[in-house]
């Protein structure tokens, strides 16, 4: 029998574990349609997600969800309903951009695209994110980034070898080095018909040496093609609190993202190379890679513009 002392013992302990913050891990499986598992220790609770759609080798060997191609994003409570999510998503090429966009516009942030293997069959990637909402809000983000994985799939069920769109690449390069000059407002240099930009920024290495535009700490823009059907190229150095502008400045001018990661330890301050390509009339490309690059620090005083 529950005495009423009993009872309110009970109560009062469960409104002190709300106010603590308290996953509620039911809502979290019937909002995401994901099945977790909680880990008392860290106060967290994941979810899986394991890619069992496309079937993977890597160097020839089948790979099964075991081995590495599972998806999985962490909930922790912070309180006031709110939680912090951290997670990896496994994604194929054509993927990777229509979620980074989803995830950009709802707010999340997109810290890390890259690849966990070799000889991979077909190419398979992973997309770091991190996000901070009240839960029932990440869990419709995350919900939604899952049925789009399987709205793109259902249309195709092999992923696509080649970017979106119709495709007519000239086999001359012809691009106006100086209308991109003034869209970019940086002086560039042309050859065999094409143009490029680099753009020197500075950080102080662990020995105290200052590193530049030649030791790799640079921005840059590689265009080919001619104005009407051009591609662009490239690698954008930016601090870790320009990161999500820039991404969101790229994939708003539909500009794809292909590799979030460091090219260096031990810098201050720490910069995050990001490359992209693109594909359309040059001008347009260059005014998406203007306002992106509007969103970093200003250049190191010397402008620098050689070979990559």
């Amino acid at each position: 029998m529950i005495t009423k002392i009993s009872f309110c013992t009970a109560i009062l302990a469960f409104s002190l574990a709300a106010a603590e913050g308290q996953l509620d891990t039911a809502r979290i499986e019937k909002l995401t349609g994901l099945k977790g598992q909680a880990n008392a220790k860290e106060n967290t609770f994941k979810l899986t997600a394991p890619r069992t759609d496309v079937a993977v080798t890597v160097a020839e060997q089948k790979l099964p969800p075991f081995m590495g191609l599972a998806s999985w994003v962490t909930f922790m409570p912070e309180g006031d309903g709110k939680a912090m999510l951290m997670g990896d998503l496994v994604l194929f090429q054509d993927e990777v951009n229509p979620i980074m966009s989803l995830l950009l516009d709802s707010g999340f942030s997109v810290t890390a695209l890259h690849n966990h293997f070799f000889f991979d069959k077909p190419k398979v990637y992973f997309m770091h994110i991190y996000g901070m909402a009240e839960t029932d809000k990440l869990c419709g983000v995350v919900l939604n980034v899952f049925d789009n994985v399987k709205h793109i799939r259902a249309a195709a069920a092999q992923p696509a070898e080649d970017f979106p769109g119709a495709k007519h690449r000239p086999e001359k390069n012809a691009i106006t080095a100086a209308a991109l000059e003034r869209i970019l407002n940086v002086p560039g240099q042309s050859q065999d018909g094409m143009f490029k930009v680099v753009i020197g920024r500075e950080t102080k290495m662990p020995c105290g040496c200052e590193a530049g535009a030649s030791m790799g700490v640079n921005t840059w823009a590689g265009f080919a093609g001619d104005d009407e059907n051009a591609v662009v190229d490239g690698d954008f150095a930016v601090l870790e609190n320009e990161l999500q502008p820039v991404l969101k400045a790229l994939r708003h001018g539909n500009i794809n993202v292909l590799a979030i990661h460091n090219h260096m330890t031990g810098e201050n301050p720490r910069f995050v190379f990001l490359h992209y390509w693109g594909e359309g009339p040059a001008d347009r490309l260059a005014r998406t890679i203007k306002a992106a690059l509007d969103l970093t620090g200003k250049p190191s005083p010397a402008v620098s513009v050689g070979k990559k």
